[in-house]
């Protein structure tokens, strides 16, 4: 029998109205020797986030004062610590609306809390250490672009990206081959982890969302192409 790979105890904050899926969760994540918090409104949530040393969310979508959906938006204004939802709506538009919004993970009720503290596992070995330590190591050109591979950095015209994780992989995968086609699959290969349960529409997501922040850094074009069919290229 293959053994789960083990992760450091993290801190986790779960925000969850229902007592009864709360408990579970909580009992089943500190069995396994995490620290544990629980709190039941967004706007209680927010308040403790706020105040950091949180090392992973899970956050209920249903929530009865704000809602998951605006408690992850609020939250990405101060934090990148790694948010799964938890929800009992699994419609595509309410995944990618999740996705949009820099969520990490997306598990529908009803869930095992067993699998749910895999998963858990998963995206803590990910986020342990999303990028390389940053170094001495230069800055390679690409047209209006500059890249630090060890420091996992983008700048756009001097301008440095304010870029999640994916969107950072998605964008260096298009900076590797310049004018060069890359398909979802290629993309979704490069840039997402091998067990992502994800889909095309992910690509799409983070594409629109890297548009939007090449245009706020005064790209006045579109550097990264849309080929209908083939997928998509970073202007040469």
């Amino acid at each position: 029998m293959l053994r789960a790979m083990s992760v450091p105890a993290a801190r986790i904050l779960v925000i969850e109205d229902e007592p009864a899926i709360a408990d579970a969760v909580v009992y089943v994540l500190r069995s396994e020797g995490h620290q544990v918090e629980h709190v039941g409104l967004g706007a209680q949530a927010l308040a403790r986030l706020r105040e950091g040393a949180i090392d992973l969310v899970l956050l209920d979508v249903g929530l009865p004062d704000l809602g998951g959906f605006e408690v992850c938006r609020q939250l990405r204004g101060f934090s990148d610590v790694p948010v799964v939802f938890l929800t009992a709506r699994n419609d595509e538009v309410d995944r990618v609306l999740g996705l949009e919004l820099g969520a990490d993970d997306y598990v529908a009720k009803p869930f095992s809390p067993r699998e749910l503290a895999a998963r858990v596992r998963a995206r803590l070995r990910r986020h342990s250490h999303p990028y390389p330590h940053a170094g001495e190591a230069g800055w390679q050109r690409h047209g209006d672009f500059a890249i630090d591979r060890e420091g996992c950095r983008i700048r756009y015209r001097d301008q440095p990206l304010p870029l999640t994780r994916y969107e950072y992989h998605l964008l260096a995968a298009l900076l590797a081959r310049p004018g060069a086609i890359l398909s979802r699959a290629q993309l979704m290969d490069r840039a997402w982890d091998s067990d992502a349960d994800s889909a095309d529409r992910t690509v799409d997501t983070h594409v629109k969302t890297l548009r939007a922040k090449l245009r706020a850094a005064g790209a006045s074009d579109e550097p990264i192409r849309t080929h209908r069919g083939l997928g998509y290229a970073l202007q040469a």
